[in-house]
Protein backbone atom coordinates (compact mmCIF):
# COMPACT_ATOMS: atom_id res chain seq x y z
CA UNK A 1 0.00 0.00 0.00
CA UNK A 2 1.55 3.26 -1.12
CA UNK A 3 -0.62 6.20 -0.21
CA UNK A 4 0.57 9.78 -0.53
CA UNK A 5 0.36 11.76 2.68
CA UNK A 6 -0.36 14.82 0.58
CA UNK A 7 -3.51 13.10 -0.66
CA UNK A 8 -4.61 12.71 2.95
CA UNK A 9 -3.69 16.19 4.17
CA UNK A 10 -6.32 17.77 6.37
CA UNK A 11 -8.43 14.61 6.60
CA UNK A 12 -8.99 13.34 10.15
CA UNK A 13 -11.14 11.04 12.26
CA UNK A 14 -13.56 8.60 10.66
CA UNK A 15 -13.17 10.14 7.22
CA UNK A 16 -9.41 9.63 7.37
CA UNK A 17 -9.79 5.98 8.34
CA UNK A 18 -12.32 5.40 5.57
CA UNK A 19 -9.93 6.92 3.04
CA UNK A 20 -7.07 4.66 4.06
CA UNK A 21 -9.28 1.57 4.31
CA UNK A 22 -9.96 1.70 0.59
CA UNK A 23 -6.28 1.12 -0.09
CA UNK A 24 -5.27 -1.00 2.90
CA UNK A 25 -6.50 -4.44 1.99
CA UNK A 26 -3.09 -5.82 0.96
CA UNK A 27 -1.51 -4.89 4.30
CA UNK A 28 -4.41 -6.40 6.25
CA UNK A 29 -3.74 -9.75 4.58
CA UNK A 30 0.07 -9.74 4.72
CA UNK A 31 1.23 -13.16 5.99
CA UNK A 32 4.63 -14.31 4.64
CA UNK A 33 5.36 -18.00 4.21
CA UNK A 34 7.97 -18.16 6.97
CA UNK A 35 5.30 -17.04 9.47
CA UNK A 36 3.01 -19.93 8.53
CA UNK A 37 5.91 -22.37 8.81
CA UNK A 38 7.00 -20.85 12.10
CA UNK A 39 3.52 -21.17 13.59
CA UNK A 40 3.32 -24.86 12.62
CA UNK A 41 6.73 -25.48 14.16
CA UNK A 42 5.68 -23.71 17.35
CA UNK A 43 2.59 -25.92 17.59
CA UNK A 44 4.63 -29.09 17.07
CA UNK A 45 7.09 -28.00 19.80
CA UNK A 46 4.43 -27.56 22.49
CA UNK A 47 4.87 -31.07 23.92
CA UNK A 48 8.33 -30.11 25.20
CA UNK A 49 7.26 -26.68 26.51
CA UNK A 50 6.21 -25.89 30.11
CA UNK A 51 5.21 -22.25 29.69
CA UNK A 52 4.66 -19.61 27.00
CA UNK A 53 6.08 -16.11 27.42
CA UNK A 54 4.35 -13.77 24.99
CA UNK A 55 6.12 -10.50 24.25
CA UNK A 56 4.27 -7.40 23.03
CA UNK A 57 5.23 -3.80 22.39
CA UNK A 58 4.01 -1.74 25.37
CA UNK A 59 2.84 1.01 22.98
CA UNK A 60 0.27 -1.39 21.49
CA UNK A 61 -0.60 -3.74 24.38
CA UNK A 62 -4.05 -4.55 22.94
CA UNK A 63 -3.74 -4.24 19.16
CA UNK A 64 -0.29 -5.88 19.29
CA UNK A 65 -1.77 -9.29 20.08
CA UNK A 66 -2.02 -12.27 17.79
CA UNK A 67 -5.25 -14.13 18.67
CA UNK A 68 -3.82 -17.26 17.07
CA UNK A 69 -1.43 -17.58 20.04
CA UNK A 70 -4.34 -17.85 22.46
CA UNK A 71 -6.03 -20.45 20.27
CA UNK A 72 -3.00 -22.65 19.62
CA UNK A 73 -0.73 -22.09 22.63
CA UNK A 74 -3.39 -21.37 25.25
CA UNK A 75 -3.16 -24.77 26.96
CA UNK A 76 0.19 -23.80 28.48
CA UNK A 77 0.73 -21.37 31.39
CA UNK A 78 0.97 -17.90 29.89
CA UNK A 79 3.09 -14.90 30.94
CA UNK A 80 2.72 -11.62 29.06
CA UNK A 81 5.75 -9.32 28.84
CA UNK A 82 5.05 -5.77 27.65
CA UNK A 83 8.44 -4.67 26.37
CA UNK A 84 9.76 -1.22 25.37
CA UNK A 85 8.08 0.34 28.40
CA UNK A 86 10.42 3.33 28.09
CA UNK A 87 8.73 4.27 24.80
CA UNK A 88 5.15 3.89 26.05
CA UNK A 89 2.94 6.35 27.91
CA UNK A 90 1.96 4.21 30.88
CA UNK A 91 -0.07 6.75 32.85
CA UNK A 92 -3.01 4.33 32.49
CA UNK A 93 -1.01 1.21 33.36
CA UNK A 94 -3.70 -0.15 35.68
CA UNK A 95 -6.33 0.22 32.98
CA UNK A 96 -4.10 -1.69 30.55
CA UNK A 97 -3.67 -4.56 33.01
CA UNK A 98 -7.40 -4.58 33.77
CA UNK A 99 -8.39 -4.78 30.09
CA UNK A 100 -5.87 -7.53 29.42
CA UNK A 101 -7.36 -9.58 32.26
CA UNK A 102 -10.98 -8.91 31.35
CA UNK A 103 -10.60 -9.17 27.59
CA UNK A 104 -8.02 -11.94 27.24
CA UNK A 105 -7.86 -13.60 30.64
CA UNK A 106 -4.20 -12.59 31.08
CA UNK A 107 -3.47 -12.22 34.79
CA UNK A 108 0.32 -12.35 34.69
CA UNK A 109 1.78 -9.20 33.12
CA UNK A 110 5.27 -7.72 33.42
CA UNK A 111 6.44 -4.42 31.92
CA UNK A 112 10.08 -4.46 30.76
CA UNK A 113 12.77 -2.56 28.89
CA UNK A 114 15.05 -5.34 27.72
CA UNK A 115 17.67 -3.00 26.26
CA UNK A 116 18.35 -1.62 29.74
CA UNK A 117 17.43 -4.85 31.59
CA UNK A 118 14.63 -3.07 33.48
CA UNK A 119 12.26 -5.46 35.34
CA UNK A 120 13.70 -8.45 33.43
CA UNK A 121 14.65 -10.18 36.69
CA UNK A 122 10.93 -10.60 37.42
CA UNK A 123 10.48 -12.97 34.46
CA UNK A 124 12.17 -16.16 35.75
CA UNK A 125 10.45 -16.09 39.19
CA UNK A 126 7.09 -15.51 37.46
CA UNK A 127 7.73 -18.40 35.07
CA UNK A 128 8.78 -20.69 37.94
CA UNK A 129 5.62 -19.86 39.88
CA UNK A 130 3.38 -20.48 36.85
CA UNK A 131 5.00 -23.82 36.05
CA UNK A 132 5.02 -24.90 39.69
CA UNK A 133 1.28 -24.40 39.98
CA UNK A 134 0.37 -26.21 36.73
CA UNK A 135 0.31 -29.75 35.36
CA UNK A 136 3.47 -30.52 33.39
CA UNK A 137 2.02 -32.84 30.77
CA UNK A 138 4.76 -35.08 29.28
CA UNK A 139 7.33 -33.06 31.24
CA UNK A 140 6.87 -34.20 34.86
CA UNK A 141 10.11 -36.20 34.96
CA UNK A 142 12.27 -33.30 33.70
CA UNK A 143 14.04 -31.10 36.25
CA UNK A 144 14.62 -28.26 33.78
CA UNK A 145 12.02 -25.78 32.54
CA UNK A 146 11.46 -25.17 28.82
CA UNK A 147 9.79 -21.88 27.90
CA UNK A 148 8.63 -20.75 24.47
CA UNK A 149 9.00 -17.03 23.69
CA UNK A 150 6.31 -15.91 21.24
CA UNK A 151 5.07 -12.65 19.78
CA UNK A 152 4.50 -10.65 16.64
CA UNK A 153 7.60 -9.35 14.76
CA UNK A 154 10.02 -6.82 16.22
CA UNK A 155 8.68 -6.65 19.78
CA UNK A 156 11.95 -7.69 21.43
CA UNK A 157 11.73 -11.47 21.85
CA UNK A 158 15.41 -12.02 21.10
CA UNK A 159 16.31 -8.97 23.21
CA UNK A 160 14.45 -10.53 26.15
CA UNK A 161 16.41 -13.76 25.80
CA UNK A 162 19.72 -11.90 25.63
CA UNK A 163 18.75 -9.74 28.61
CA UNK A 164 17.87 -12.80 30.69
CA UNK A 165 21.25 -14.33 29.87
CA UNK A 166 23.00 -11.14 30.97
CA UNK A 167 21.02 -11.03 34.20
CA UNK A 168 21.24 -14.68 35.25
CA UNK A 169 24.28 -16.16 33.50
CA UNK A 170 26.45 -13.09 32.93
CA UNK A 171 26.76 -14.13 29.30
CA UNK A 172 26.38 -12.24 26.05
CA UNK A 173 24.06 -12.50 23.11
CA UNK A 174 22.67 -15.85 22.09
CA UNK A 175 20.32 -14.60 19.36
CA UNK A 176 20.48 -11.87 16.72
CA UNK A 177 18.44 -8.73 17.27
CA UNK A 178 17.49 -5.92 14.92
CA UNK A 179 15.24 -2.92 14.46
CA UNK A 180 13.13 -4.47 11.75
CA UNK A 181 10.82 -7.49 11.51
CA UNK A 182 12.02 -10.86 10.29
CA UNK A 183 15.40 -11.18 12.04
CA UNK A 184 14.37 -14.52 13.59
CA UNK A 185 12.80 -16.68 10.89
CA UNK A 186 12.68 -20.14 12.50
CA UNK A 187 12.15 -21.80 15.87
CA UNK A 188 15.63 -22.07 17.41
CA UNK A 189 17.14 -24.81 19.55
CA UNK A 190 16.95 -24.43 23.33
CA UNK A 191 18.87 -21.51 24.81
CA UNK A 192 19.85 -21.58 28.48
CA UNK A 193 18.99 -18.38 30.37
CA UNK A 194 19.15 -19.46 34.02
CA UNK A 195 21.03 -21.97 36.20
CA UNK A 196 18.85 -21.99 39.32
CA UNK A 197 16.22 -22.86 38.33
CA UNK A 198 17.52 -24.44 35.13
CA UNK A 199 15.54 -22.67 32.41
CA UNK A 200 15.82 -22.98 28.65
CA UNK A 201 14.00 -20.74 26.16
CA UNK A 202 12.90 -21.38 22.60
CA UNK A 203 13.15 -18.27 20.42
CA UNK A 204 10.52 -18.16 17.68
CA UNK A 205 9.88 -16.06 14.58
CA UNK A 206 7.47 -13.15 14.87
CA UNK A 207 4.06 -14.26 13.66
CA UNK A 208 1.20 -11.94 12.73
CA UNK A 209 -2.40 -13.05 12.47
CA UNK A 210 -3.24 -14.18 8.92
CA UNK A 211 -5.60 -11.22 8.68
CA UNK A 212 -5.19 -7.92 10.52
CA UNK A 213 -8.57 -6.87 11.87
CA UNK A 214 -8.50 -3.23 10.70
CA UNK A 215 -6.38 -0.79 8.73
CA UNK A 216 -5.94 1.36 11.84
CA UNK A 217 -4.51 -1.67 13.66
CA UNK A 218 -2.24 -2.34 10.68
CA UNK A 219 -0.94 1.22 10.82
CA UNK A 220 -0.23 0.95 14.55
CA UNK A 221 1.71 -2.25 13.88
CA UNK A 222 3.60 -0.52 11.08
CA UNK A 223 4.50 2.47 13.27
CA UNK A 224 6.04 0.08 15.81
CA UNK A 225 8.11 -1.63 13.10
CA UNK A 226 6.09 -4.83 12.99
CA UNK A 227 5.41 -4.47 9.27
CA UNK A 228 8.07 -3.47 6.77
CA UNK A 229 7.76 0.24 6.02
CA UNK A 230 7.57 -0.16 2.26
CA UNK A 231 4.40 -2.25 2.57
CA UNK A 232 2.55 0.76 3.92
CA UNK A 233 4.58 3.75 2.78
CA UNK A 234 6.49 6.16 5.02
CA UNK A 235 4.30 9.15 4.15
CA UNK A 236 1.11 7.26 4.95
CA UNK A 237 2.55 6.21 8.29
CA UNK A 238 3.71 9.75 9.02
CA UNK A 239 0.20 11.01 8.30
CA UNK A 240 -1.35 8.54 10.74
CA UNK A 241 1.31 9.30 13.36
CA UNK A 242 0.67 13.05 13.15
CA UNK A 243 -3.08 12.46 13.37
CA UNK A 244 -2.60 10.29 16.47
CA UNK A 245 -0.18 12.66 18.22
CA UNK A 246 -2.50 15.62 17.69
CA UNK A 247 -5.58 13.68 18.73
CA UNK A 248 -3.91 12.62 22.00
CA UNK A 249 -2.32 16.05 22.54
CA UNK A 250 1.17 14.57 22.48
CA UNK A 251 3.00 17.50 20.99
CA UNK A 252 6.64 16.59 21.55
CA UNK A 253 7.23 16.84 17.79
CA UNK A 254 6.73 20.60 17.96
CA UNK A 255 9.70 21.07 20.29
CA UNK A 256 11.77 18.33 18.64
CA UNK A 257 11.65 20.03 15.25
CA UNK A 258 11.55 23.60 16.54
CA UNK A 259 8.18 24.37 14.99
CA UNK A 260 6.17 27.46 15.77
CA UNK A 261 3.13 25.40 16.76
CA UNK A 262 1.18 22.26 16.03
CA UNK A 263 0.65 21.06 12.46
CA UNK A 264 -2.70 19.75 11.23
CA UNK A 265 -1.46 19.31 7.68
CA UNK A 266 0.99 16.47 7.02
CA UNK A 267 2.45 18.05 3.91
CA UNK A 268 3.23 21.23 5.87
CA UNK A 269 4.92 19.20 8.63
CA UNK A 270 7.04 17.13 6.25
CA UNK A 271 8.01 20.24 4.30
CA UNK A 272 9.11 21.97 7.51
CA UNK A 273 11.08 18.91 8.62
CA UNK A 274 12.73 18.54 5.22
CA UNK A 275 13.79 22.18 5.02
CA UNK A 276 15.03 22.22 8.62
CA UNK A 277 17.13 19.07 8.15
CA UNK A 278 18.35 19.99 4.67
CA UNK A 279 16.53 17.06 3.10
CA UNK A 280 15.86 18.71 -0.24
CA UNK A 281 16.53 18.04 -3.92
CA UNK A 282 16.83 20.15 -7.02
CA UNK A 283 14.46 19.47 -9.89
CA UNK A 284 14.00 21.20 -13.22
CA UNK A 285 10.74 23.04 -13.76
CA UNK A 286 9.58 24.18 -17.18
CA UNK A 287 8.49 27.82 -17.22
CA UNK A 288 7.63 30.35 -19.87
CA UNK A 289 11.23 31.53 -19.90
CA UNK A 290 12.83 28.07 -20.01
CA UNK A 291 14.01 25.46 -17.52
CA UNK A 292 14.52 26.62 -13.95
CA UNK A 293 16.11 24.67 -11.09
CA UNK A 294 13.70 24.49 -8.18
CA UNK A 295 14.49 23.24 -4.66
CA UNK A 296 11.85 20.75 -3.49
CA UNK A 297 11.45 19.15 -0.06
CA UNK A 298 12.22 15.43 0.06
CA UNK A 299 8.96 14.33 1.64
CA UNK A 300 9.93 10.66 1.84
CA UNK A 301 13.18 11.44 3.68
CA UNK A 302 11.35 13.78 6.05
CA UNK A 303 8.75 11.09 6.75
CA UNK A 304 11.49 8.57 7.55
CA UNK A 305 13.07 11.01 10.01
CA UNK A 306 9.69 11.64 11.66
CA UNK A 307 9.08 7.90 12.05
CA UNK A 308 12.57 7.28 13.41
CA UNK A 309 12.15 10.09 15.95
CA UNK A 310 8.94 8.42 17.16
CA UNK A 311 10.43 4.93 17.29
CA UNK A 312 13.47 6.05 19.25
CA UNK A 313 11.40 7.96 21.81
CA UNK A 314 12.56 11.43 20.78
CA UNK A 315 8.95 12.62 20.52
CA UNK A 316 8.16 11.42 24.04
CA UNK A 317 6.33 8.33 25.33
CA UNK A 318 3.21 7.40 23.33
CA UNK A 319 0.28 5.02 23.88
CA UNK A 320 -1.08 4.13 20.44
CA UNK A 321 -3.89 2.03 21.94
CA UNK A 322 -5.50 4.85 23.88
CA UNK A 323 -8.60 4.60 21.69
CA UNK A 324 -9.02 0.92 22.61
CA UNK A 325 -8.43 1.62 26.30
CA UNK A 326 -11.36 4.04 26.18
CA UNK A 327 -13.70 1.75 24.27
CA UNK A 328 -13.31 3.02 20.72
CA UNK A 329 -12.42 -0.05 18.60
CA UNK A 330 -11.27 0.58 15.00
CA UNK A 331 -13.57 -0.29 12.15
CA UNK A 332 -12.92 -3.73 10.67
CA UNK A 333 -11.29 -4.14 7.30
CA UNK A 334 -13.66 -5.31 4.58
CA UNK A 335 -13.20 -8.87 3.40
Amino acid sequence: MRLSARALSGVTGAAWRAGVALRGQDVARWFPGHMAKGLKKMQSSLTRVDCVVEVRDARIPLSGRNPVFQETLGLKPHLLVLNKMDLADLTERQKIVQQLEEGEGLRNVIFTNCIKDENVRQVIPAVSQLIGSSHRYHRGENTDYCVMVAGIPNVGKSSLINSLRRQHLRKGKATRVGGEPGITRAVTSRIQVSERPLVYLLDTPGVLAPRIESVATGLKLALCGTLLDHLVGEETMADYLLHTLNEHRLLGYVQHYGLGGTCQDTEHLLKSVAMRLGKTRKVKALTGTGDVNVVQPNYAAAARDFLQAFRSGQLGPVMLDRDLLHGCPPAETEA
